[in-house]
This record gives structure tokens, C-alpha cells and sequence, in this order.
């Protein structure tokens, strides 16, 4: 029987071997009994310095912190867990993941074939669990020395070349036979089995399937030199930080006007683009545009994307993924391509500015937004001046819901700094996980920021935040329930109970019980002096901003109104 679980051990030994060929630096564990032979050999990794273990006690908040891990580090990050349910945790992570196409690789360990539909404890059916949101999925085998180790290796990395070219998630299941412990140690590298992939196991560096990424440079579009001298908008939603240096020089040049999204990382030229685009005489005027070029994906705010779907001129659309991206049908010329390498091959042509009635309002909307929104520590001041609480070369992670569209619509961020967000299906699960892993995967100050309904859906992985060194802030805007439902036009009667869901909870106790510094500041002075104190402290610290339920919603509103009726000189 030590057979059993010593060749267990040795069958994830190479599983885990092929997958430190493609990057894998970090291995995300779950408790579990089954997935022993992969947590065992991914704890001897770590030992050898050649990986960083983690865990966490629930599945769900573990999948979102290797998202962010995947996110911060952009390299694939790996999750083992156990059978049954537990795969099932993991979902929501899984569809995040590959919407966005960020790099998870899921171990599912598993019960054998002849244990599964009988009635044996914590078996649940597994392969295709995940339908098809992976990019590639391998159903193994139970381990045994049956199957000849080069097929078992090639398996795997096929797998990681098709997530190399594509993003997104890999997902193994592994099943094992019992026993899984007391496996012999000194026979598992031993093994004749082994044998022919000796020498691909003793040279980390070697790959069984060296397959190169082709990377077909994009090439200058056939009328370039006609539409550069056109009428033009440039769209610029998320993208990483180093595609977007030169894009606003770049628009400058060509005089276009540029919207940026709060996910782009790039210098906004015409700031508040959510609000003043309220204004009709300024949309349909952007509306005479000859060509509009998108750089990237996931628009946060609903003027621009109305902006997109009433557009009916030449569109270009530029992202490095080669998903379908088309959400109005638009007829398009599609550039799969990085944004900084399509900027290379259009050289721009220099003009003078098209339209000058965006840049009016924009400022306008400058002091406008400052004069409505007062002094006072609000869900809409802590938006607008989102940029006075970060930290100095940090990151951002903006959770759903309202606030990401209140700093979409009224801050100005810094040129380059990263902006992190979960905006593939925009839901509230994980949040705060997923901002624990950017922060430890990064290893640089971390700020978050999340609505109380999140929280509350994420208070698991308030013990993830445990595992952040460097001074980092969550803040958590209360504003008793889900704020976001009060734009809509749903009657107050079903809004509070089935929308809203209003509660009374605050979150000082909550910090207590995970050993996290909490502060709850009433004002901007005694924000930015608790502020001084947390940054100069190592690890997390919870900032509850309580905040009036409709203050934050009710300003959003009234601003788009009034800008909306503004009249142009």
C-alpha cells in the first residue's frame, strides 16, 4: 500500500514540475485530505525556494486571491484543493479569471472512476465542472504507473502553451487512490518510472513541448494615412499600465479627442467624461466624429458606452486578447495587438483640436464637481480625491457596484498608476481577496477600497489581508447597503428590502476578530492624520467611512442632471 501513496506523490511531482516551466511562482493550497500528494510536493517546492505557498481556509476567497496574485504578478498562479465542494468554491473565481484572461491553473484533486455515482462520501462529478469558461481542461487519470510519464508531461504543458497563447484558466483534475500518506520520501525521485523524463526533470529550464508563441506584428492599416487626417474620438478602457504610456501623446498629436476610463492607468486630458457627456449638445457634437479607435475593454461608465452604441462611423478596436468584443454590433476593424505596438506602426499626423466644447465642459465639470461636493469625508469626496489617500508607487483596487463609478466619473488619477479592478463579470464576490493577493503578489503598498454589502459577502478573507506586509489600506464604505440600486427607477416600497438590503452592521468588531488595525475617521483632517500613522505601520489597516445611505447616490444624480441642463457659451 506505501506503493499507492509513494507513486501518488511521484505523479504530482511531475505535474507540478511541468508547471514551474511556465511560471508558476506562487501555489495557492486549501486544506483537504485528498489533494495531500499535490499539497505535500508543493510544500517541498517551497522548501527548495522554488515556489511561495498560501492558504486559506475557504475556497472561494482562495480562487480571488490568485486572481490577484495573477493580476499583480502577470504570471499563471496555481489552486489545489480537495474533492466535492470545494472545486465548487471556486466558480466565480474561475469565470472572473477567464473573462478577463488572467492566468489561474485549478488542481482539483479527486476520487478514482470506480468511487464516483456509488454513494462514497465527498464525490461529486468534476470533470467539466467548470463548463467551458477554461481555456483548456485535462481530466487525468488516477495516478498509476500505467501511463507512461512523457504522456502525462506532455498533457500538462499542452495545456499551459494553449493558456500562454490564449490567457485565461487551466483546470486539472487529478484523481487519487488511497493511501495518500506515508509515502516512502526516498523512493519518490527514484522511481523507474521515471526514467524517461530523467533528464527533463533534473534541468528546470527544459520544456517537453517547446512551443514559441507566434507574435505576428501588427501592421499599419491599408487607409492609415487618409483616416489620420479625419475627425476622431480615442477610447481608452483597461489596459496595463505599460500599454497605455504614449497614448495621450499620441492623441494629442492627431488633435482627437480621448476618453479614458478609470482602468486605463492613463493621464485623463479630459477628465469627468461620465458627467459631462450628460450634456446632449456635447454627445451629439463627439457624435460627428469620423472614426473612433478603442484601446482595451470594460468601459465602467454608462455615458461613454452610450457614446459607443449611438456611434455610427468608421470603428476601430484594439486589444491584445482575441476574444470577440463587440457588445454593439458595431461593423468593425479589429487590431488583435498590444496598445503601445499598434501606436508604433499608425505614426500620427499633427493638428490642430477638432472640438474644443469637450475641453470647456471637462474643466468646467473641474470646479463644478469640487464645489458640490464640499469639504466634508463623503462616499463622493473620497471618490474625487481618491488620488490623497494612495500611497506613494502603490496600487489601487477599486471593488463594483457604486464607488468604482464615483472615481470613474469624478477623480483624476495619476499618469501610470496601477489600477486594479474585477470587471469581467462585475461581481461583488472576492473582493477583498483578490486586493490581498495584488497586494502580496505586487510586495508594494495596496490600497482597496469596497462597499459594505462586499464586505459583508468577503468577510472570509479579511484573514487573507493577515498575509500583507507592506502598509496597506481597505477602506470600507458603509452606507448600509447596496447603494448602487438607488439609481435605478424601482419603487422605494420593493427598492429597501430586495435591493438595498439596509442593515446596521459596522465593521470595528469584524477587524478585532482577524487582528487588523481599524479606524473610523469623521473627517478629512483626521483621515489623513490616522492615514500618516497606518502608512508608517507594516500590514492592513480597515478605515470604516460611515456615510448617509443615498448621499453618495443622490450627488451622482444631481450632478449628471445639472450638467446635463448646463448651457455652452
Amino acid at each position: 500500500m506505501t506503493n499507492i501513496s509513494t507513486f501518488n506523490r511521484t505523479w504530482a511531482r511531475v505535474i507540478l514540475n511541468a508547471l514551474l516551466r511556465y511560471g508558476v511562482k506562487h501555489i495557492c493550497i486549501a486544506p483537504g485530505s485528498r489533494s495531500t500528494p499535490l499539497t505535500l510536493e508543493a510544500v517541498l517546492l517551497q522548501q527548495q525556494h522554488q515556489v511561495t505557498c498560501h492558504t486559506h481556509f475557504d475556497e472561494r476567497g482562495l480562487g480571488f486571491f490568485a486572481l490577484g496574485m495573477a493580476k499583480a504578478s502577470n504570471a499563471p498562479v496555481v489552486v489545489i484543493t480537495t474533492s466535492g465542494t470545494a472545486v465548487a468554491n471556486l466558480y466565480p473565481a474561475v469565470i472572473e479569471a477567464s473573462l478577463t484572461q488572467h492566468k489561474l491553473i485549478v488542481i482539483s484533486a479527486d476520487r478514482p472512476q470506480e468511487l464516483i455515482g456509488c454513494g462514497v462520501n465527498q464525490a461529486i462529478e468534476q470533470p467539466g465542472i467548470f463548463a467551458n469558461y477554461p481555456v483548456a481542461t485535462l481530466n487525468l487519470p488516477k495516478a498509476s504507473p500505467d501511463y507512461a510519464p512523457n504522456w502525462l508531461v506532455g498533457a500538462v504543458e499542452q495545456a499551459c502553451v494553449t493558456q500562454n497563447q490564449q490567457g485565461g484558466v487551466v483546470h486539472i483534475n487529478a484523481p487519487f487512490a488511497e493511501p495518500l500518506y506515508e509515502a516512502d520520501e526516498s523512493a519518490i525521485g527514484t522511481n523507474p518510472w521515471l526514467r524517461p523524463i530523467i533528464s527533463w526533470l533534473s534541468n528546470p529550464e527544459a520544456k517537453w513541448i517547446d512551443s514559441q508563441k507566434i507574435q505576428s506584428e501588427v501592421s499599419m492599416h491599408a487607409n492609415w494615412d487618409y483616416w489620420r487626417t479625419k475627425r476622431g474620438v480615442i477610447i481608452v478602457g483597461k489596459l496595463p499600465v505599460e500599454q497605455g504610456l504614449g497614448i495621450k501623446n499620441w492623441a494629442e498629436t492627431l488633435g482627437w479627442c480621448m476618453l479614458t476610463d478609470v482602468q486605463s492607468s492613463v493621464d485623463a486630458s479630459l477628465p469627468y467624461a461620465d458627467i459631462w457627456l450628460s450634456n446632449k449638445i456635447v454627445f451629439d457634437k463627439l457624435q460627428q466624429a469620423d472614426i473612433v479607435i478603442q484601446f482595451g475593454t470594460q468601459i465602467v461608465s454608462k455615458r461613454v458606452n452610450q457614446f459607443l452604441e449611438a456611434f455610427k462611423g468608421e470603428f476601430w478596436q484594439v486589444d491584445e486578447h482575441p476574444s470577440y468584443l463587440n457588445p454593439y454590433s458595431h461593423q468593425q476593424t479589429r487590431f488583435i495587438s498590444k496598445a503601445h505596438h499598434f501606436l508604433r506602426v499608425h505614426p500620427p499626423l499633427r493638428q490642430k483640436p477638432w472640438l474644443f466644447e469637450p475641453l470647456a465642459l471637462s474643466q468646467f465639470c473641474g470646479k463644478f464637481i469640487e464645489s458640490q461636493i464640499g469639504g466634508a469625508l463623503n462616499e463622493a469626496s473620497l471618490a474625487h480625491h481618491i488620488q490623497d489617500v494612495l500611497a506613494v508607487n502603490g496600487n489601487l483596487f477599486l471593488g463594483n457596484s457604486l464607488f468604482v463609478r464615483l472615481v470613474d466619473a469624478l477623480c483624476k488619477l495619476p499618469e501610470g498608476y496601477p489600477v486594479y479592478t474585477n470587471r469581467g463579470a462585475s461581481g461583488i464576490d472576492g473582493l477583498i481577496a483578490t486586493m490581498a493577493g495584488v497586494a502580496v503578489a505586487s510586495e508594494r503598498p495596496t490600497v482597496g477600497v469596497v462597499g459594505d454589502i462586499s464586505a459583508l459577502h468577503d468577510l472570509n478573507s479579511l484573514a487573507l489581508l493577515s498575509q500583507v506586509q507592506h502598509p496597506s489600506i481597505l477602506f470600507i464604505v458603509n452606507n448600509s447597503g447596496g447603494a448602487i440600486f438607488d439609481m435605478l427607477p424601482v419603487s422605494p416600497a420593493v427598492k429597501d428590502p430586495y435591493y438595498r438590503l439596509s442593515h446596521n452592521l459596522e465593521f470595528a468588531q469584524v477587524a478585532a476578530m482577524f487582528g487588523l488595525e481599524y479606524i473610523r475617521p469623521f473627517t478629512w483632517a483626521d483621515l489623513k492624520v490616522k492615514l500618516k500613522q497606518a502608512y508608517g505601520r507594516k500590514g492592513v489597516t480597515v478605515v470604516e467611512i460611515k456615510v448617509n445611505e443615498n448621499d453618495g447616490s443622490n450627488l451622482y444624480k444631481s450632478l449628471l442632471k445639472q450638467i446635463s441642463q448646463a448651457e455652452l457659451a
